[in-house]
């Protein structure tokens, strides 16, 4: 990107470092998470397993929806924090796009438990981001992308990666799955990823964020942080 200066350090391989953003064994607590499928299924979605195949489908409605605006804030947050800017301005364009209280607060924990591995980490990320604050995971994301050396196009890729591997991964929990089947569908939505880091990667300027729209996934969200009984937080 113009304008944009190396990272505060050398790393020894960005790509080593994605890969480990990409580990859902990472300890950030992603094991906690959903994507919003627990609801989902809670809801009708795959109908008690006789309808498998809706959970691609739900994959690709959130990377054309909620991870659209996740990857998008991840990438300008990556781009302000290169270019002397505050990637917290990029926080607050963030919350004004996700409508629902229960998905910003799931980000914003994860978010903090993002930031407690940088502490250790990376903790160049601590020069842009408050220690243990609360601060969304897309933009947690991108700041780690900025000083690890990270490129835009792949910063978009982890966020969208993970929304997708988180849901899948979570189906495996929630309804009788086949592990293969599982990648089967991950594979699939490849060109869903592509197509998402192609629109994204090039944005710089917090206003240019999208902001789709997702209501039931919304809904499905506030219902479930209210829920007596659930395996996920969200």
């Amino acid at each position: 990107m113009t304008g944009e200066t190396s990272p505060p350090r050398t790393v020894a391989s960005p790509e080593l470092v994605a890969l480990m953003l990409a580990d859902a064994r990472l300890p950030t607590g992603g094991h906690t998470q959903s994507g919003g499928l627990e609801p989902a299924v809670k809801a009708g979605l795959a109908d008690d397993g006789r309808r498998l195949t809706d959970i691609a489908d739900y994959v690709r409605d959130r990377l054309r929806t909620v991870v659209r605006t996740d990857a998008a804030t991840a990438v300008v947050a990556r781009h302000l924090t290169l270019t002397g800017g505050d990637p917290l301005a990029v926080e607050v364009e963030w919350a004004a796009r996700t409508p629902s209280q229960a998905l910003r607060a799931a980000s914003r924990r994860q978010g903090r438990g993002y930031l407690r591995l940088a502490e250790r980490v990376w903790p160049e990320v601590l020069e842009h981001l408050p220690r243990d604050g609360s601060v969304a995971r897309a933009v947690v994301l991108g700041v780690i992308g900025a000083v690890t050396g990270i490129d835009a196009a792949q910063v978009a890729r982890l966020a969208a990666y993970d929304d997708a591997q988180t849901v899948v991964s979570a189906s495996l929990k929630l309804l009788p799955v086949d592990p293969a089947a599982a990648a089967t569908w991950l594979a699939s939505v490849h060109p869903d990823i592509e197509a998402l880091v192609a629109a994204v990667s090039d944005l710089t300027d917090p206003a240019t964020i999208p902001a789709p729209g997702a209501p039931l996934i919304d809904l499905f969200a506030e219902r479930h942080a209210v829920a007596r009984m659930r395996l996920f937080h969200a």
